[in-house]
């Protein structure tokens, strides 16, 4: 058992003793793959662990490390985990507040830093004043392991990635021994990794999760889902999110997986189908994305094309319903689907990257049922998992050929679940968490004297045992006929459509104005800007900007459609009355959504109150002062009129199908 060999950097030494030669990891660098194999890789995390001990870096101390995943980041990780240092992860994205305040309460004295970008933002926070209510930074060193544009940058304070290795080199040689006694010293129990809560309604807490923890959630999830050394996996989802830490840190280092890292954000996409993983793990929104490309490709080709996927779909959509039940096709339609997969879902599968997968992965928010229906007609297992960042990102998943699509699973091996008497989900395992850092209070809040860790999360368990999340049990509300429901639960129906990206629901009374509620459910909602976008050149719709978009009634008339079509599977006395499309996409810049796209719901309520308000009332519009930006760079604030849009009088014109959910068409 993985567990029972202790530490991450223990595993990586034995990789590096028994498979030296094998590749550990692999970068895309100028179109070119360049690998690092195991013995480069414990070399180079010795070398780095020499470095960061010269600059004073001492057991129970935490590494800071922010940016893109790189090699880098991993090796300063195991570097700071074989001194009896932990890491922090900080999303590359993290800005002002956010940032500051990770690094105050972590007292990180060095940040290991990926570029320019982000030494810019560690340079300018550092120079900034300390604020009057908090405390000042410890940052002492930022190490950068992208020169590109620094190579004219002075600051004392800069060291190269390159120059802390090589400062270790010379540092170890005059520390024959100390890095092995080191590594020989950590226990199961030491700190391995921090990850940061999502943060959804107040500051992100800091999690510690021991190695035990970590290598005890991947024992648990291979012995259902197993992973060899053969496997592969791209890694561009950040370091800091406890489902890239799960898999290609936990799994990766315990099983021996091949790491592959993009060259750059835009390409992920082509080096994913390079590549062509075995193993993947994603937020609803990427496996969203995926479909929304498919729907705009397919939408574009001829007329035969999309009716041999059509085709080819139905046949893959009908052996995925028999088989996420446990059964098996007959004779007859498995010869029709192997037909049907050559000439009409394989080749989408090669296109999106995941010809070779063998089971893939969703969770952190739930995946709409048309989703998941899609991947599996073209032939793609992919299951949802319910965890948290506080046990280790996974407690329950589906298993193989039982795959419910309104469940999460069943808990994996050595995981204790039970529902609360008021309806909380309770979970325990060896993968609960240690606490939070510095705070004992809200740990003793989160796991009680018997070691089940309380979530937050309100759910059941269906006749078959499955788990069925319904949202954070503070936000399950009632309706006035007694129908019990969440808010989320609403949205998500409402984002199954490709044309929604975000929707935030607000029940009667909800506005602060001063008039009656005209009653309902009522939303705000953003578009996504490639499926709309795709759909407005189809219908020959000219647009200027995303608020112009927003703003047509064309598309005020997209989204009615699929809110009517989101409404008939809702019970009446819940049913989305009103919404308003937002003139801008919700951003985690503006502390709208978290890092990890989960709406911030307190201050949407607060930013948006005059729209809130206006839709209460049945108001037929909203006026409302905002910044526009071109894409020229340019931006003007001005005043803008936004509609308010009446389901209630609305009917869907007559003759008028569903479309596929293949398809953006109509």
């Amino acid at each position: 058992m993985a567990e029972e060999r202790t530490t991450f950097p223990r595993l990586m030494l034995e990789m590096a003793a028994t498979r030296p030669d094998d590749v550990a990891m692999q970068e895309k660098q100028y179109g070119i793959w360049a690998p690092i194999t195991w013995a480069d890789y414990a070399q180079r995390v010795r070398d780095t662990a020499h470095g960061l001990a010269a600059l004073g870096v001492e057991r129970g101390e935490i590494v800071a490390v922010l940016g893109d995943n790189r090699p880098e980041w991993l090796i300063a990780e195991l570097a700071a985990q074989s001194i009896g240092a932990a890491v922090v992860g900080i999303y590359p994205t993290s800005i002002g507040e956010e940032l500051r305040h990770i690094l105050t309460l972590s007292q990180a004295r060095v940040v290991v830093a990926e570029d320019q970008e982000q030494v810019d933002k560690l340079l300018r926070l550092i120079s900034e004043p300390t604020p009057e209510d908090g405390a000042p930074l410890a940052v002492e060193k930022v190490v950068y392991y992208d020169p590109h544009g620094l190579e004219a940058y002075t600051d004392p304070v800069l060291l190269e990635f390159t120059e802390l290795e090589a400062q270790g080199r010379v540092w170890g040689e005059a520390h024959q021994g100390w890095y092995d006694e080191q590594v020989a010293a950590g226990t199961p129990d030491d700190i391995a990794v921090i990850c940061t809560t999502s943060g959804t309604t107040s500051k992100p807490k800091l999690g510690e999760l021991s190695h035990h923890n970590l290598l005890a959630m991947a024992d648990h999830l291979t012995e259902i889902d197993p992973i060899g050394p053969k496997d592969r996996y791209v890694s561009f989802l950040p370091f800091a999110w406890i489902g890239e830490q799960m898999l290609a840190v936990a799994c990766g280092l315990s099983r021996g997986l091949t790491l592959s890292f993009p060259e750059d954000s835009a390409t992920q996409r082509s080096d994913l189908r390079e590549i062509g993983p075995d193993v993947m793990f994603s937020p609803p929104r990427i496996w969203e994305s995926m479909l929304s490309e498919v729907q705009v490709r397919i939408d574009e080709a001829g007329w035969l094309k999309r009716k041999v996927f059509g085709w080819g779909y139905d046949v893959g959509d009908k052996v995925a319903r028999i088989r996420v039940s446990g059964k098996q096709p007959g004779a007859g339609l498995k010869l029709q689907h192997a037909l049907a997969d050559a000439v009409a879902t394989r080749p989408v599968r090669d296109q999106l990257g995941l010809a070779r997968i063998r089971r893939c992965y969703t969770g952190g928010a739930p995946l709409g049922p048309d989703v998941f229906r899609f991947f599996h007609a073209i032939g793609v297992n992919l299951k949802q998992i319910y965890g948290q960042t506080e046990i280790c990102g996974i407690a329950v998943v589906h298993r193989d050929d039982d795959v419910p699509f309104n469940t999460v699973g069943t808990p994996i091996p050595g995981t204790d679940l039970r529902i609360s008497d008021d309806g909380e989900i309770l979970l325990r395992s060896a993968s609960v968490f240690r606490g939070y850092y510095k705070q004992p209070e809200a740990t003793a809040e989160t796991v009680d004297a018997e070691g089940w860790l309380h979530t937050g999360d309100a759910g059941y368990l269906d006749d078959n045992g499955h788990l069925v999340v319904i949202d954070r049990a503070k936000d399950v509300l009632t309706a006035p006929d007694g129908t019990r429901y969440s808010s989320a639960f609403i949205e998500n129906k409402l984002k199954f459509s490709p044309y929604v990206e975000e929707a935030v629901v607000f029940a009667p009374g909800s506005g602060t104005g001063t008039g009656a509620s005209a009653g309902g459910m009522t939303a705000l909602i953003t578009l996504d800007p490639a499926t709309v976008g795709s759909w407005a050149e189809h219908e020959r719709l000219s647009y200027t900007t995303y608020t112009d978009l927003a703003g047509k009634d064309e598309v005020y008339d997209l989204i009615a459609e699929e809110s009517t079509r989101a409404n008939e599977d809702l019970p009446e006395s819940i049913r989305v009355a009103r919404f308003v499309l937002l003139h801008k996409q919700l951003d985690p810049d503006d502390d709208e959504i978290t890092r990890t796209r989960k709406v911030r719901r307190n201050v949407i309520a607060d930013r948006y109150a005059d729209i809130i308000a206006a839709l209460d009332r049945g108001d037929d519009q909203v006026a409302i002062r905002s910044r526009v930006t071109y894409q020229d760079g340019s931006s003007v604030e001005r005043e803008l009129v936004l509609q308010i849009f009446d389901l209630t009088t609305y009917t869907i014109p007559e003759g008028r199908g569903r479309r596929p959910v293949w398809s953006g068409r109509r």
